[in-house]
């Protein structure tokens, strides 16, 4: 079903400037901000963002170096959080083996409401970007399944 106020809404000033919320841009741009990341802050050969900036932000902040699991509230994800801390704006996985989905220790991302998803995996020198604007993110597991296949995929 099309909610097409959602597009809308995206052509006028927003009412509450909330962060995450209600940002616009392109999937383009997205993919540039995933790149920057990967390459721990630099892109096209300009440095946006120091190297120790980025290595900070993407450990696991939380007390005790605990996991989303333990230590937040149960929301409306479609998967667990075994094994994935939080940093500076990103989840991060420290233990891949307790969140049983195929990752690399140290990769970071985040998902949003609409099950899109975007992850920064250094080990592997990938980056994923899933767009898409299936409401709740809870209606199907689409993260944890696409994270498996595209770790599947891979070949050393």
């Amino acid at each position: 079903m099309r909610l097409d106020a959602l597009g809308d809404a995206a052509l006028s000033p927003p009412e509450l400037l909330s962060g995450g919320g209600g940002l616009v841009g392109t999937a383009a741009d997205y993919n540039r901000f995933a790149q920057m990341l990967l390459h721990e802050g630099e892109l096209d050969g300009v440095r946006l963002l120091g190297t120790r900036t980025v290595r900070y932000m993407t450990q696991n902040h939380l007390p005790g170096r605990a996991d989303l699991e333990a230590f937040g509230r149960p929301l409306f994800a479609e998967t667990t959080f075994d094994g994935v801390g939080f940093g500076l704006g990103f989840s991060v996985v420290d233990d891949p083996l307790k969140g049983k989905v195929l990752s690399s220790a140290g990769d970071y991302g985040w998902g949003g409401a609409a099950s899109t998803a975007f992850w920064v995996d250094p080990a592997e020198d990938l980056t994923c970007l899933f767009l898409t604007q299936l409401l709740p993110s809870s209606t199907h597991p689409i993260r944890p399944q696409l994270k498996q296949l595209v770790y599947q995929a891979l070949v050393d």
